[in-house]
């Protein structure tokens, strides 16, 4: 058990890291928690409202801290737990990255971590899971569907591939993506909320490139 705690700790400690923050300092001289409305410090609401490489710095930025995290924490605890210590790790980091305790617990949503560590924890099924969750927001152009689909379909294989203990933790982490988006969900109801083309916004960036 203490093993398990530490690799969330770890995670929490990493995820306590937002890259949002430091971007929107470094481009704007303010807190991420004045961008846009929701002053949200992940990359999309970055990428929206201060520039596509910001965005994308974001986005690198929280990936490497979960890698840096799982890192560590496998070469720590994996021999005494196994891989399971990747995934508590991931799931302190994404409750660090959402609830980081230096901004009173007010953080992001976790979509790219999540994405990530259910790839780094299962990289065939986490894929696939990542696909759909694309694909998902490719057809209706909400991000929070992806965000929610993605954890909520690796439950299945957690539970059926790694044990119980594995399906549990995949629980939480689909429970706190719906904790973290449920706002937008219900705007999908209301008909409020916002729609991004990612795709079209993609084609846009690089066929003014190719111009």
């Amino acid at each position: 058990m203490t093993a398990r705690v530490m690799c969330g700790a770890i995670g929490y400690l990493f995820g306590n890291f937002l890259t949002g923050e430091l971007v929107c300092r470094v481009y704007t001289g303010k807190s991420a928690k004045y961008l846009g409305t929701s002053g949200n410090p992940g990359m999309a609401n970055v990428m929206a409202h201060i520039g596509f490489v910001p965005g994308l710095m974001v986005l690198a930025g929280d990936l490497l801290k979960c890698v840096l995290a799982c890192l560590l924490a496998r070469a720590l605890f994996a021999v005494r737990i196994g891989r399971i210590a990747v995934w508590y790790t991931g799931l302190g980091a994404v409750l660090g990255h959402n609830y980081p305790v230096w901004m009173k617990f007010k953080g992001g949503k976790g979509v790219a971590a999540t994405c990530l560590m259910v790839v780094i924890f299962s990289p065939l099924w986490g894929f696939l899971c990542n696909i759909a969750g694309m694909l998902g927001v490719f057809a209706t152009h909400y991000l929070c569907l992806g965000a929610v689909v993605i954890p909520t379909l690796f439950v299945i294989p957690a539970f059926a591939l790694y044990g119980m203990e594995a399906g549990c933790i995949a629980l939480v982490l689909a429970a706190v993506m719906f904790v973290r988006n449920w706002k937008n969900l219900r705007q999908i109801r209301e008909g409020t909320c916002e729609k991004v083309d990612v795709l079209g916004a993609i084609k846009r960036k690089f066929g003014r490139k190719r111009s």
